[in-house]
């Protein structure tokens, strides 16, 4: 799942999530067949607050986000310190794959 403003580069695979209030109006048939509730492992990658994301990701699921405020430094030293670096979130899926959930 992706939201902002670079949800364009979003790789295959990945779901955008354009808007949470639009998400929620489109009718249920819709949103089962893009995040079904089969599927109790996602992981939620948010370098903004986590609020809100534990109802997409299942009940197995993982988010990796910022759960402080007021961080204020270059890019990607924010990135480093909130551990948004790739290596860490393909470690963070990999590992939540590895569960055997579905």
């Amino acid at each position: 799942m992706a939201t902002g403003p670079r949800r364009s580069a979003t790789p295959k695979g990945v779901e955008p999530l354009t808007r949470r209030k639009a998400w929620k109006a489109l009718h249920r048939d819709y949103r089962d067949s893009v995040l079904s509730p089969a599927v109790s492992t996602r992981i939620a990658i948010e370098q903004a607050s986590t609020f809100g994301w534990e109802r997409y990701v299942g009940s197995y699921g993982q988010i990796i986000g910022m759960k402080t405020f007021g961080a204020s430094a270059p890019l990607k030293e924010l990135q480093n310190k909130f551990g948004f670096e790739p290596d860490r979130l393909v470690a963070a899926a990999r590992d939540l794959l590895g569960r055997g959930k579905s």
